[in-house]
């Protein structure tokens, strides 16, 4: 008997211990929760009874270098209801599906979701969110936003990009330089009960949103619209695919135009320009074509203005000078192949200075022979032609070259005059601007700083230059030699009276080569003997007449014809 009391006892005070121990730890943690956490929990139980709406940061503006804006914004609102605080659902349904050309079903769907808040519609015009904000409908909310607008419509749509529906950066411009133009967004919070349902004359607290920075960019409106018209023109006239023009300051990369015909509408960008129908299947592989940016993004045969490359380098290693003799009999045999001249009959007896006025192929073979693999190849990494440019756009491709050691005597002959290889046009006129400009390599750019609201300056965007690729003499030698090709030369068309031009034309064929379809370039700058502007015109896949000299000289001819007055540049006495 006293065994069963001593046991019942010890089980007691076990049991009451366990207990006591429970007590004392739940005491510790009320304790821990109510002083310690006592902030944290109070916000967590506060946002409980708060409804949060966003309102949207305006983003930054793009600005041109004469201070168009060329991307900005348009107030749009965002239709919502909130299910609990509806006391005429019916006559919410019809003003929406009126004012907002719904269908009343639609929107009957969405009114009688129960929610703490439902989306109607986003991207309603200022005006129709003012009508529906005049009906003054308990739980109905018209909340401002904002939508990118671009002015010009499709004026360099390939380059300034456009936007999602969320407002942020899908390609060109609006995407590389987003952490500059998005801002960030601040927030309504409205005060509620157990329900959801809005506390009357509780008020609300805003988080104001900060705005986005704006671009300032190189590109000139005027001079990317007479590019555009002139892209335009030729197009039609030869009933070609395209055509691309670029044109920069040869000194410091600032593009001024970037032009890429056909172009598309900024404010519609997911519209075809095409008007054929096509499946929904194939439209997104439409619509990423139509939005490549080709000066950047596409890589082709150069032609013969890549013989202001293989001259500056024949130059520059000292295995040339302008008074050596060659002869072009219209060709020259390499190994086993007869590698033709554009003239067939040859361009007989001629110095350098001539073979290159002549864009005379056999001249260039030579020139490759006289370099040799090894130092051809140093001259392409020399010249930053196995590297990208860096420019401020995305999806730039590399330089498609052959590896050095892939590089037989036939594949040294046609790289020397720009065939068997293939490189983006932004690549070129960079390449060639840095070897006219004396001797610096450039990065070609848009961006110029970013400022705030206020035109206060927030930062000045920089960019590489590396020095001395090639010297200054073989700069000014390859600009008095190029003056003539277009005085004297092959680039005749490109001339203008009263104006020292330079400058290089092409004709290159596409792949396959039994296609028969052809590219026609030129390269031009101005003023010779120093530099100012550089502009580069392609036209691919022109039909009937496709010679460069013919056809693409006189592009950069009109191009300078109207911006050389405007850039300041006068004419010579």
């Amino acid at each position: 008997m006293l065994r069963n009391k001593t046991y019942n006892r010890r089980k007691l005070i076990i049991i009451f211990s366990v207990v006591m121990a429970i007590l004392l730890s739940l005491a510790v943690r009320l304790v821990y929760l109510m002083v310690f956490c006592s902030e944290y929990y109070g916000q967590k139980a506060e946002d409980l009874h708060e409804r949060e709406r966003d309102i949207k940061a305006a983003r930054g503006k793009i600005v041109d270098a004469t201070g168009t804006v060329l991307a900005t914004n348009r107030t749009v609102c965002t239709i919502s209801v909130i299910h609990s605080q509806l006391k005429e659902p019916e006559r919410v349904i019809a003003a929406l599906s009126k004012e907002l050309g719904m269908d009343e079903e639609a929107v009957r769907k969405r009114v009688e979701k129960v929610s703490s808040i439902e989306r109607i519609k986003s991207n309603v015009d200022k005006e129709t969110g003012d009508r529906i904000r005049a009906y003054a409908l308990d739980g109905v909310k018209v909340d401002e936003d904002y939508k990118r607008y671009y002015p010009f419509g499709a004026l360099a749509s390939k380059v300034l990009g456009f936007t999602g529906g969320d407002n942020q950066g899908i390609i060109g411009l609006e995407v590389i330089y987003e952490d500059y133009l998005k801002g960030s967004n601040g927030k309504i919070l409205t005060l509620t009960d157990a329900r959801g349902v809005e506390i009357k004359n509780a008020g609300e607290r805003r988080q104001e949103p900060v705005d986005g920075n704006d671009l300032h960019i190189s590109l000139d409106y005027n001079i990317q619209m007479y590019c555009e018209q002139a892209a335009k023109k030729v197009m039609e006239a030869k009933s070609a695919d395209r055509v691309s023009v670029i044109v920069m300051n040869p000194q410091n990369g600032e593009i001024m135009a970037m032009v890429n015909v056909p172009e598309f509408d900024l404010n519609h960008p997911f519209e075809l320009v095409s008007e054929d129908s096509v499946s929904q299947e194939n439209k997104q592989d439409l619509l990423n074509q139509m939005w490549r940016n080709p000066c950047i993004s596409d890589t082709y045969e150069p032609g013969s203005v890549f013989k202001i490359i293989t001259a500056s380098s024949a130059l520059e290693e000292g295995v040339v000078s302008l008074n050596d003799q060659f002869f072009c009999p219209g060709y020259k045999l390499v190994e086993d192949r007869r590698i033709h001249c554009h003239k067939r009959v040859g361009h007989g007896s001629e110095d350098f200075t001539h073979g290159i006025m002549n864009s005379c192929n056999p001249v260039f073979i030579e020139l490759g022979q006289r370099l040799g693999v090894d130092n051809f190849y140093k001259y392409f990494q020399q010249f930053g032609l196995l590297s990208r440019t860096g420019i401020d756009l995305p999806g730039e491709a590399a330089t498609i070259m052959h590896a050095k050691k892939n590089v037989g005597p036939v594949e040294l002959a046609t790289v020397s005059f720009g065939q068997s290889f293939q490189i983006t046009p932004i690549q070129l006129a960079t390449t060639v601007s840095s070897l006219i400009n004396g001797g610096n390599r450039i990065t070609p750019h848009f961006g110029v700083s970013v400022k705030d609201g206020q035109g206060e300056l927030v930062k000045t965007l920089e960019y590489p230059l590396q020095e001395g690729i090639v010297s200054s003499e073989t700069s000014k030698t390859m600009r008095s030699v190029l003056e003539k090709v277009v005085s004297e030369g092959s680039g005749n068309k490109a001339f203008i009276e009263g104006f020292s031009i330079g400058g290089k034309t092409a004709t290159s064929q596409t792949l396959p080569r039994s296609a028969n379809k052809y590219i026609s370039s030129f390269l031009g700058f101005a003023p010779a003997e120093d530099p100012q502007v550089l502009a580069l015109a392609i036209i691919n896949n022109p039909q009937g007449i496709y010679y460069g000299g013919t056809i693409a000289a006189p592009v950069v001819k009109e191009i300078f014809s109207n911006i050389l007055p405007y850039l300041g540049i006068e004419k010579e006495p």
